[in-house]
């Protein structure tokens, strides 16, 4: 009996040791994660890794320049007030100042090339480069290009950091991203965000080339020319501009993509200027309104409003109501997109636009001009935005349904409508604000952007005479040209 009773606990134990055992083996088994699922390996707790490569790359860059200050009293030059005066009151202003400015840039090349922003140094008469060592040297400007908003500077020093340049087009929005700089004086500092957008422009038709990567890390005044950066240390952005109330950071600014420094910075390199392909097309999105308008079934695509006179667009024999739909097999719907794209392939290349005329698609090869200042001030609607008035300085876009609704004004009025207008510029001195409706210039009508410019033309140096509808209002304005 008593061996029956010590087999039979011997078996009860056996029995519960592999009950332990199978509970244990289970339990240790990993969890699986649902399809699609991301596995988190904890949070990053430290960027200093990144930052100790990065820093010694960014500079503070200080410029100067000297301005004369403006009288305070210009009218004393008149004969007919200094009469009241006789010629004996002290005037004010004329001496000369000097204007600083403050930014950061960041060293790309080993031998002393530094990547900055244009307007940091733009009129500078000296500029000096710190490093992060506190070692400062004079810089001379290799060359400079306004509409990308990107300067190269060069400084007597070798073996010195660099950062390296990363692809901006496999950035993702999302992807964290640091800001380094030297904001407002303070010393190089270090903010820490994500890429919030791309493709994002704050001056179309202003002459700019944008393709910005909006942020959230913090950046301020002093923080022009930084560096953006990925979490491998990479250089994916030149930090450039801020969105601002108040003038501080309030979470939204602007870098320029690497891809598009790289470019600018090897053509200044290279050539000493940025050369930039031109179409020569004014284009619009297609609306809703705009698609039915023009008998499509769907709203895609830039329509094309004007064509300039002997260019690359009307040599290809582009018409104006064509629909471009892709550039080059892509897909083309945002007009700063495709300026963008059309610009950095640069003159004398020849390009295919799928286009669709009279409701049937089509190719057409078009071989670039060049962009030149010339063509940009005379308002070359390649540029993407539909352009016009630059000699006044509006911008203006053909009227729509859609526009007509929202201005309030009766169907069949026709003209161009200002977009924007520059407040130093001829128009909005003579009064013409956003919204107005130009009808004729000089008598003769006005119904597209090519309309104006070319009335503006005939004008010459003689101040044209506007007709300007507002508000359903109509009024004749002269305006005198500078």
């Amino acid at each position: 009996m008593g061996r029956v009773s010590f087999t039979i606990a011997l078996i009860a134990c056996f029995c519960l040791f592999s009950c332990r055992t199978r509970t244990t083996s289970a339990g240790s088994e990993p969890r699986q994660l649902p399809t699609g699922a991301v596995r988190e390996s904890g949070p990053l707790l430290s960027y200093a890794d990144v930052v100790d490569r990065v820093a010694p790359a960014v500079v503070t860059i200080r410029s100067s320049r000297r301005v004369r200050a403006p009288q305070q009293f210009p009218f004393f030059d008149d004969p007919f007030f200094r009469q009241f005066f006789g010629g004996g009151v002290p005037r004010g202003g004329g001496r000369t100042q000097v204007q600083q400015a403050l930014g950061s840039g960041v060293i790309v090349q080993a031998d002393g090339h530094i990547l900055t922003n244009h307007h940091v140094v733009d009129g500078a008469e000296d500029i000096k480069v710190e490093l992060s060592s506190s070692r400062s040297y004079s810089a001379k400007l290799v060359g400079s290009d306004a509409p990308s908003d990107l300067a190269v500077l060069k400084i007597s020093a070798g073996d010195l950091p660099l950062l390296r340049l990363g692809d901006s087009d496999k950035v993702r929005v999302g992807d964290v991203c640091l800001a380094v700089g030297n904001p407002l004086g303070v010393g190089e500092s270090v903010t820490a965000g994500i890429i919030s957008a791309k493709g994002r422009s704050t001056e179309v038709g202003r002459g700019s080339f944008q393709d910005f990567l909006q942020t959230d890390a913090p950046i301020n005044q002093g923080n022009s020319g930084g560096a953006l950066v990925n979490t491998r240390g990479e250089l994916i952005g030149i930090n450039s501009q801020i969105l601002s109330s108040n003038g501080g950071n309030i979470g939204i600014g602007f870098a320029i993509p690497s891809n598009m420094a790289k470019n600018v910075m090897n053509q200044l390199l290279g050539k000493g200027k940025v050369q930039r392909g031109m179409l020569g097309v004014g284009i619009q999105p297609v609306t809703g309104e705009l698609a039915s308008s023009l008998g499509l079934k769907e709203a895609r695509g830039l329509a094309i409003n004007s064509i300039t006179s002997g260019g690359p667009a009307e040599k290809a024999g582009l018409k104006t109501g064509d629909v471009i739909l892709q550039l080059n097999g892509k897909d083309v719907n945002d007009a700063n997109e495709l300026r963008n794209e059309i610009a950095a392939n640069g003159p004398g290349t020849e390009v295919t636009l799928t286009i669709l005329r009279d409701g049937s698609q089509q190719q057409v090869r078009a071989r670039l001009g060049e962009l030149t200042p010339e063509s940009a001030r005379a308002g070359d609607e390649q540029s993407g935005e539909p352009a016009g008035g630059s000699r006044l300085g509006v911008t203006v876009v053909p009227i729509t349904p859609e526009i007509l609704q929202q201005l309030g004004l009766r169907r069949g009025t026709e003209g161009v409508v200002v977009e924007s207008a520059d407040p130093d510029g001829p128009a909005a001195q003579a009064g013409i604000r956003s919204g107005d409706v130009i009808q004729e210039v000089n008598r003769q009508p006005v119904r597209s952007p090519a309309d104006l410019r070319a009335a503006l033309q005939r004008s010459g140096d003689r101040p044209p005479l506007l007709l300007i509808n507002r508000g359903g209002q109509t009024a004749f304005v002269p305006v005198p040209l500078r």
